[in-house]
């Protein structure tokens, strides 16, 4: 019998004095994500609870909110299981889940902000059609495509990615991203290639349509006055989130192609900023700088004290 066949388990190698530290890094991980998960559902809460919050552009962040939380969920359970557990071990179908489930809510991420774009840039350039384009049938049908489409797509990458055969049992990170692939005895042409594509069409473009939209922002917000304001307190916040996470998605991805040799401890920490950063950043940003939210969060600070 191949040996290979026996062997069912991926041990992940990019953690640091695990051994040493184990109780350390739980605890910190551990208050981690419950700050990000009910930071994130403070705000999601409070556009839930408020009727004046009751709006396409506050939907769009509770959804990107929400998705942040399912992100970091993800991640940090079985990031916590590994730091008390003798071996950091994940078996390879559990892996490639956690792979799909990685990415395709990473995808959703752009989606959700390219969405977001588009709601402010027809809210801003074309008012009087806001309340026809923006119908709740609408919504609803560019949240169900932000989280259908990716799933779809992403699914095809893993089922030719199942059927490759795997050589190596070891990864370098602390979990299942795009160095899955450095697992294999061969690299699949059209894997990299449908990868790349994939890539393209829900990153770059969306990345450029986005920019494409607040540049236009930018123009009329020039031109007219009365709107300068408005434009910077709903846009700058979209802008924040979306350099913060492509700067972070485009290292994690570049990573297994790029093969860079760093060392286990930069490698670590570039991994945790992906995990910790982002997912805390976003409820920070739309509850500091979307005055709405703010007057509500104020409000209900106060009555806590």
């Amino acid at each position: 019998m191949d040996y290979r066949l026996n062997v069912t388990y991926i041990t992940f190698g990019g953690h640091v004095e695990v051994q040493k530290y184990r109780y350390l890094y739980f605890m910190i991980m551990f208050m981690v994500y419950i700050l990000i998960i009910s930071s994130n559902f403070t705000i999601v809460g409070i556009i839930i609870i408020h009727q004046n919050l009751h709006e396409p552009m506050y939907i769009f962040i509770a959804a990107l909110l929400i998705n942040s939380v399912l992100f970091s969920t993800v991640i940090y359970p079985k990031l916590l299981i590994d730091f008390l557990s003798e071996k950091q071990i994940i078996s390879y179908p559990a892996c490639l889940c956690q792979w799909f489930l990685y990415y395709w809510l990473a995808v959703s991420d752009f989606f959700l902000l390219s969405i977001m774009a588009y709601d402010r840039y027809v809210s801003i350039c074309n008012p009087l059609k806001y309340t026809t384009i923006m119908q709740k049938t609408n919504v609803n049908i560019f949240l169900f495509s932000a989280w259908i489409l990716p799933a779809g797509l992403l699914l095809v990458v893993v089922i030719l990615s199942a059927k490759k055969e795997i050589c190596k049992f070891n990864l370098k990170g602390i979990l299942c991203n795009s160095t899955v692939q450095t697992l294999h005895c061969v690299r699949s042409r059209i894997v990299n290639i449908y990868g790349l594509c994939i890539f393209v069409i829900f990153v770059i473009l969306p990345v450029l349509f986005i920019l494409f939209t607040y540049s236009r922002i930018l123009v009329v917000s020039y031109r007219c006055r009365g709107v300068r304001r408005r434009a910077a307190q709903t846009c700058l916040p979209h802008l924040l989130v979306l350099i913060n996470f492509s700067c972070f998605f485009a290292y994690d991805v570049l990573l297994s192609r790029l093969e860079l040799n760093s060392s286990k401890v930069v490698s670590l920490i570039m991994a945790l900023q992906v995990v910790i950063y982002h997912p805390l950043f976003n409820p920070i940003i739309y509850g500091l700088k979307i005055s709405r939210i703010y007057d509500h969060l104020k409000k209900l600070f106060c009555r806590m004290v």
